[in-house]
């Protein structure tokens, strides 16, 4: 490989960062992060030197800013073998968490290859030491497509820094790869964080950590019981509804559903689909194995309630004739390519896949409530991804008009609450007039949070299995939004 071809590879990374990149949700990406996993967790941290043979092109060179330049697959893989792998020590390698970029190349329309870019750590192991950070560096991978397959033809490696040079970019930072996120997330016992991040108003990563039940590392498309996180669903369903001239925020309820218990109370025929929206109904959040009855009148003051979104579930179902999961596939999920998501359990339904819900112990297990029916206020059966899908559609407007997304995210109930709820989304006032959208999930062993902020154009989907699933929220929220530190500070 000539200068000018080193030349030409950096001037083509320069020229596609501001072009093609691609998401983390691509499969390509995914593929490649498969390739990478191999060429680093198996091969350099593993020593299973075997699959680079897949891995490396016949013509492959390694560019070295410190030991200087490799030519050939063979040559290459006999250096990891002699000096990697003979060490005193056991090095190994993490990827800087949200460092990856890739860009395809195409010819003719076709891709043909791919620039993968970011930045590692290196780490050495030593009996009875903890890792310890030797160096951080960055680096440029072309990987080449023949017959199907993606090998790596060409790599660089640059920019090598001692942590004293580095101490911003050292792994204190939790989030920086998967091994310190598990190990946090143990410390805490919690046994599976799920979380999906919006930039610029797209999906941009997806990511499960830790194992499942049986001992299994827990899946992309692991299923979750999001408890209330099925609300924002309902409400999306509903305003879509009334966007397109198909239901009356203010109409009263009582023209298409009145619960017998409250039959006879004046305030039934007050309630309106704005009142249940913004937590205003006068219901209690359950009413257990107690007759249904209004704490307060309609529209005076919030209440969260969940019996307010089963009520308006009934009135939906009465009018369209539809149960309420035909309605929100129709309107929502089949749109959205929202596809392994369930309002309850039935035989499509895989268990394997399931987060099971954990005690505070970590160890310990609630019994699995298999609900079979669906709820328009609980038990949503869903995965990061298609929740991160249904996240970024509210973030770019959920389908509405202006006027009524306006609407949404303007305060509903009384000014002097501490809670501003709009229209199915707890508003977070920020900074500069900008402003957060926020709905959390809660149950036995279950806690779940979604954020979006429109502003920026960001987005959080965060999911746990554990009673202290909810201990993990100030970090996550700080880590992954900009805004993070005002929105954690708003709700000290």
């Amino acid at each position: 490989m000539t200068k000018q071809y080193v030349i030409t590879l950096f001037f083509l990374c320069a020229f596609v960062i501001g072009n093609a990149q691609i998401s983390s949700n691509n499969n390509l990406y995914k593929g490649i992060m498969q390739k990478d996993s191999l060429l680093f967790k198996e091969a350099f941290n593993k020593c299973n030197i075997d699959v680079l043979y897949d891995v490396i092109d016949e013509d492959f060179e390694f560019y070295h800013d410190q030991s200087g330049t490799t030519h050939g697959k063979a040559p290459f893989i006999e250096s990891i073998r002699k000096n990697i792998c003979a060490l005193s020590y056991k090095p190994s390698r993490r990827l800087v968490k949200g460092s990856t970029e890739m860009f395809p190349l195409y010819n003719n329309g076709e891709v043909y290859g791919l620039i993968q870019h970011g930045v590692h750590e290196f780490y050495a192991s030593e009996a009875n030491k903890e890792p310890y950070l030797t160096s951080i560096a960055k680096f440029t991978h072309l990987w080449i497509k023949k017959d199907n397959n993606w090998t790596l033809k060409r790599s660089l490696s640059y920019d090598h820094k001692s942590p004293k040079q580095t101490p911003e970019a050292t792994s204190s930072n939790v989030f920086e790869n998967t091994e310190s996120i598990e190990a946090w997330m143990q410390k805490r016992k919690v046994p599976i964080l799920g979380v999906a991040t919006i930039k610029n108003n797209k999906l941009n990563s997806v990511n499960v950590y830790g194992k499942l039940a049986h001992g299994e590392v827990a899946p992309e498309n692991t299923i979750f019981n999001v408890a209330s996180l099925t609300k924002p669903v309902v409400s999306m369903l509903t305003l879509n509804l009334v966007n397109k001239g198909l239901w009356d925020l203010d109409e009263p309820l009582h023209k298409y559903w009145t619960d017998p218990d409250v039959a006879d109370h004046a305030y039934s025929k007050l309630l309106t689909t704005r009142h249940v929206l913004s937590h205003q109904t006068g219901f209690p959040n359950w009413r257990r194995e107690n007759p249904l009855q209004f704490q307060f009148k309609p529209g005076t003051k919030y209440g969260y309630s969940g019996e307010g979104f089963e009520y308006l579930r009934m009135a939906l179902e009465k009018k369209f004739n539809k149960p309420l999961e035909d309605l929100v596939n129709t309107m929502l999920f089949k749109p959205l390519k929202i596809n392994d998501t369930k309002f309850f359990w039935d035989a499509s339904v895989n268990e394997s896949r399931f987060a099971r819900w954990y005690k505070d112990d970590g160890v310990s297990t609630h019994e699995t409530y298999k609900s079979t029916k669906a709820s328009a206020a609980d038990d949503l059966l869903t995965t990061v991804s298609d929740y991160g899908k249904f996240a970024e559609f509210v973030l770019n407007g959920a389908g509405l008009s202006n006027d009524l997304f306006k609407e949404m995210i303007c305060q509903q109930n009384n000014k002097s609450d501490k809670i501003k709820m709009g229209l199915g989304w707890e508003i977070i006032p920020l900074k500069n007039n900008e402003y957060a959208l926020l709905h959390t999930g809660a149950d036995q062993g279950i806690h779940a949070l979604c954020i979006i902020i429109p502003a920026t154009g960001e987005g959080l989907v965060a999911f746990t299995n554990s009673d202290n699933g909810n201990q993990l929220y100030f970090s996550l929220v700080e880590n992954y939004l900009s805004r993070g530190k005002q929105i954690v500070e708003s709700a000290k």
